[in-house]
């Protein structure tokens, strides 16, 4: 791997976290959409349940901002949701989780930010690059709760461009 210099880590930290926000602001969307009489939903038995892949989503996110700040990965559990993974609980956990890991990111030097982080023994990256690394981590599983909503009775939130429910909502809405 080319090393990084803070100068080039603290450019692609100001690059990365506007999208960063807004991931955030999709992926609460799709956890929203989520039916809460039907959380439980899963295409197959081997499968994670939609409010599963939700809370996977949210505690992945934390275990990778909040390391990029501390400067390695804790891998010990994520702690769950008092009351557990409902819809609303790991709403507002992930809202309060993100603003204070984002807040956080912020804040990183340009140093901290370049340097090296081991992720498993398999990555070893700039600490600004596990920003990327969250986002396709939350995008892919974003992917599979998306093909859930549907069989679970719910509506597909706008992603990357409005989905069809949310065209036929603005629809709906300008005919009233």
């Amino acid at each position: 791997m080319i090393p990084m210099t803070p100068e080039q880590a603290a450019f692609l930290l100001q690059y990365q976290l506007p999208s960063v926000k807004n991931e955030y602001r999709t992926t609460s969307a799709l956890i929203a959409a989520i039916p809460t009489s039907n959380a439980d939903y899963r295409p197959d038995p081997q499968a994670r349940s939609a409010a599963e892949i939700a809370w996977h989503i949210a505690a992945a996110e934390q275990r990778f901002y909040s390391g990029i700040v501390a400067g390695a990965f804790d891998f010990n559990n994520v702690p769950r949701p008092e009351g557990g993974i409902t819809r609303e609980n790991i709403l507002k956990w992930y809202a309060d989780s993100f603003a204070k890991n984002f807040d956080n990111l912020t804040r990183l030097t340009s140093e901290q930010a370049a340097r090296i982080l081991d992720f498993r023994g398999m990555f070893q990256l700039p600490a600004v690059a596990y920003l990327d690394f969250t986002i396709k981590h939350t995008v892919h599983h974003r992917g599979q709760l998306s093909t859930y909503l549907r069989a679970m009775g719910g509506k597909v939130p706008a992603i990357y461009g409005e989905s069809y429910d949310s065209a036929e909502a603005k629809k709906s809405a300008a005919a009233n």
